[in-house]
């Protein structure tokens, strides 16, 4: 098994990056990861104003996957993920979906036990473990590890947890993967900005399709498959994942558009991933007992 140190952090995903890691395909890679703010709040007095913000969103990695090209298809297995037993919220002015609203800069340190987050005194959360930043290196550029694309990104998917796997296009040699940004629990939407932001370790394991690849991101859960699409607005993200959804329909079934646009109405659940990123996510949730893999490569 390979292990990649939580120092090993990168604040973008780019092909310009030099892997910290080669591994091979059904090799055992162990990701250390470092909370959103880079393990800079040390109690609830932490001021925001002190951060350094450059050092925020950051993502081990990227790993070196052997035999990965240019239109495969990268299979990130997400074998178990832990995480820490303090986990930090925090609320940042002008920012999250009430940004409008006036409050106060504040941070939170919360308990993370016995399979639950202790929010307050007689309030806990049950805890759900998931990957908030996971991706690969973009086509072209560098985008920064606090957005998100079609290459992943701070994708924010509650539902990517162990046990489940992310098909992500490999757009560059070695894909160039890197994950980060744990959180102990996050509901839909991640409301505020923030979630329970929480260090910890990923363990996961690599495979590849090769000569196909996913126009989004999809992940696979035991029961359903989900593209998860990004858009500059709700109703942007909405439509790219059901036109994408739309399109693995007509594949599977070689139906026209009109009749795959109808059964979307039928098997289609549009959620809500994030709406608090630079760009907002959604997912385009199908049901295995009507959607093949296959269908949802092109």
């Amino acid at each position: 098994m390979k292990i990649v140190p939580r120092s090993k952090l990168i604040y973008s995903f780019s092909s310009q990056h030099k892997p910290v890691e080669r591994v091979k395909p059904r090799e055992l890679v162990l990701l250390e990861t470092e909370d959103a703010f880079g393990g800079q709040v040390k109690n609830e007095e932490t001021s925001l104003e002190e951060f350094d913000w450059s050092r925020v969103d950051g993502a081990t990695g990227p790993v070196f996957v052997e035999d990965a090209e240019l239109g495969d298809t990268l299979v990130a297995e997400i074998l178990d993920i832990k995480v820490e037993e303090k986990g930090v919220i925090v609320t940042v002015p002008k920012n999250g979906i009430l940004g409008r609203k006036r409050f106060n800069p504040s941070t939170k340190i919360v308990g993370i036990g016995s399979g639950y987050v202790h929010f307050d005194k007689n309030v806990r959360v049950k805890a759900n473990p998931m990957i908030g930043t996971i991706g690969v290196a973009p086509e072209s550029g560098e985008i920064p590890s606090s957005s998100l694309g079609k290459h992943g990104g701070n994708m924010d998917v509650k539902e990517l947890t162990a046990g489940t796997k992310l098909y992500l296009p490999v757009f560059t040699e070695g894909a160039l993967f890197a994950a980060g940004d744990l959180h102990a629990v996050q509901a839909d939407g991640e409301l505020c900005v923030s979630s329970v932001e929480v260090a910890g370790e990923v363990l996961l394991r690599f495979s590849l399709i090769k000569g196909k690849k996913p126009e989004w991101p999809i992940l696979e859960t035991h029961d359903w498959y989900a593209f998860l699409a990004c858009g500059d607005t709700l109703d942007e993200a909405a439509t790219f994942a059901t036109d994408a959804a739309v399109d693995a329909f007509m594949r599977k079934y070689e139906w026209p558009f009109e009749k795959a646009y109808m059964f979307g109405s039928l098997a289609i659940n549009l959620e809500i991933n994030q709406v608090v990123d630079p760009k907002k996510g959604i997912r385009a949730v199908m049901s295995k007992d009507f959607m093949s893999l296959n269908s949802l490569l092109i």
